[in-house]
């Protein structure tokens, strides 16, 4: 069983609220779960959509077409009929289809519900139309109300009584009118599978729940989508987990925030966009002089400059990788979904204290703001590394903050302890951390930083091939692609295209070894990236020398759907 939904209109109708209900109200009931949401850069008006995606197996994407639109108004019917599936169906706010149907297939079929005069009849705001809609679906596919009456209740908990009972009215109004007037509803009939509840998550929710498990104590950020998110999961965890959660005037205040509190000994974070993390990369370099872990989420947006502010991308790599001035160390990492969102947190902390360095999570828009039902995570295993214990402060004399060892990682210790005093200095040191400028110590203390990365390079995990070994083809993708693409090598597979995937998630330092014996033993490779330049091909290039045979590109502002991505392969192979 498979089925894809849809619900779109005006911006403050609703949309967001009424796609996640529905999401959770299909997890509830067993079933799998992908979801995904485009919007304008506006507070009101402009063409909002939510598309959920639900299956009795997991899935990993959303998908290229829809079996049931609700269109709160008629641009969305105009913006999406090309997506319909054959034998799909669109539910409008209406008494009678229009004359012209739409123009859309004669296959298709229509559903016309009043749902602004079901809400006038029960005296309520218009605004809960999208309520009604909801009930409506649910008579449409068969799908269980007591669902929906349950997720109403815990959704308007706060807000009385009162709000809880108009909004079950509302949905069983949308749902009766179905069930007398459309009672043999779409053909497509959804029933729970059983009562085993996954979350239903995002990767900014998932990258705050796997910062907290890893023991985050202080956050900073100013607001800029897609990484708002994160921000507003924290701040409402605030209370919860002894949390202090910082809304700056700046990027550069909440990045120096961050290294603040991390030099005080708490494990701290910040994040931003492309845009925001471009006025953190000065005070990034400070952390990497100081050795003071940190950790940095971007999550990519179209630029340059504001570029489209709600929209995905993978047009920053480059710039994560190479960020601030002068040659020092750093983790890039790129999660692909949710669950690789949590441990990606958890092993940013880690290598971020253990190595005394910044450590990068490059995410998107379609990764941070897209929800998957997963299991639940479980607890991080925290590694503070070299960092003293009130008994080992106790017990050192002579303390060098940045004293020479063979790892190149020296002892940490929290400042304020009477015993110990030194200079955590942005500008080049000695052991003491007091500025000197001599050639020969330059040396010394650029080996010194940079002898950490023999150590990391052994820690880090290799990149993960999916699918057959020895494959006709090999995708190779990073971050957020990983979900199109192992949906589309299900397309594949059926039409008989033997495929696999290698996926890069540590990008930085490069796996250089284990990428070039994969690829020179490919027989086929193609590129998949969200981005004009093919920025990880490059890199590929750049540190193996292999080129990818082909690539394939989209950067319009949108994710791939697996869909584009095999059909996009399948005319590689028959074009070449």
């Amino acid at each position: 069983m498979e089925f894809s939904w849809m619900i779109g209109g005006e911006a403050g109708f609703g949309i967001m609220a009424s796609g996640l209900t529905m999401s959770k109200a299909f997890a509830r009931g067993g079933l799998h779960v992908f979801d995904t949401v485009e919007y304008p850069s506006l507070i009101r008006g402009g063409h909002n959509s939510y598309q959920v995606r639900v299956s009795d197996r997991e899935v990993f994407s959303h998908t290229g077409y829809i079996d049931l639109l609700v269109a709160l108004n008629k641009e969305t019917v105009h913006l999406h009929k090309d997506e319909m599936a054959p034998t799909g169906c669109i539910v409008f706010n209406g008494k009678e289809d229009p004359e012209d149907r739409f123009d859309v297939h004669a296959d298709i079929c229509l559903f016309p519900i009043p749902l602004s005069e079901i809400v006038q009849n029960l005296g309520v705001k218009s605004i809960m139309q999208n309520t009604a809609a909801l009930g409506a679906t649910f008579g449409l596919i068969g799908y269980d109300l007591t669902i929906l009456e349950e997720l109403l209740t815990e959704i308007f908990q706060r807000k009385g009584e009162k709000i809880i009972q108009s909004n079950i009215k509302v949905a069983r109004a949308g749902y009766d009118f179905v069930m007398e007037n459309h009672p043999g509803g779409t053909g497509i009939i959804i029933k729970p599978t059983d009562n085993h509840r996954r979350l239903v998550i995002n990767g900014n929710e998932a990258v705050g729940l796997g910062a907290l498990s890893a023991g985050l104590r202080f956050y900073s950020a100013y607001p800029m989508t897609p990484a708002s998110g994160l921000l507003h999961f924290l701040a409402a965890e605030e209370q919860n987990h002894n949390l202090v959660v910082k809304h700056t005037e700046d990027e550069l205040a909440a990045i120096l925030m961050a290294i603040g509190a991390s030099h005080a000994g708490v494990r701290a974070m910040t994040a931003s966009s492309g845009g925001g993390f471009a006025l953190m990369t000065e005070a990034l370099g400070m952390a990497a002089m100081t050795e003071t872990p940190l950790v940095v989420m971007v999550a990519q947006r179209p630029g340059p400059s504001t570029g489209l502010a709600t929209r995905s991308e993978q047009g920053d790599l480059r710039f994560v990788m190479h960020a601030s001035q002068g040659d020092f160390l750093r983790v890039v990492m790129a999660p692909g979904d949710v669950s690789e969102c949590y441990w990606a947190a958890g092993r940013a902390f880690n290598l971020a204290e253990k190595y005394q360095i910044p450590v990068l999570i490059i995410t998107d828009k379609y990764l941070t703001e897209s929800h998957k039902t997963v299991e639940p995570f479980e607890p991080v295993t925290v590694d503070r590394g070299l960092l003293l214990n009130l008994e080992e402060m106790d017990a050192v004399s002579n303390y060098k903050r940045y004293e020479l060892t063979e790892s190149g990682i020296s002892p940490r210790v929290m400042p304020g302890h009477p015993n110990i005093i030194f200079d955590a200095n942005s500008n080049e040191h000695n052991e003491y951390g007091h500025d000197l400028d001599n050639p020969d110590n330059r040396t010394i203390m650029m080996d010194k930083r940079m002898n950490k990365i023999e150590s990391i390079v052994k820690e880090l995990e290799e990149p993960v091939i999916y699918g057959p070994p020895g494959a006709d083809v090999t995708l190779v993708g990073w971050g957020s692609t990983k979900g199109p693409i192992l949906e589309a090598m299900l397309l594949m597979t059926e039409n008989n295209i033997s495929v696999n995937f290698l996926q890069i998630i540590f990008i930085h330092p490069f796996p250089a070894e284990k990428v070039s014996d994969i690829l020179k033993s490919s027989k086929f490779t193609i590129g998949v990236e969200n981005n004009k330049e093919a920025q990880l091909g490059g890199v590929i290039r750049e540190r193996t020398g292999i080129e990818l045979n082909k690539k394939i590109l989209k950067y319009n502002g949108r994710p791939f759907t697996p869909e584009e991505i095999a059909n996009r392969v399948m005319e590689v192979m028959i074009h070449g």
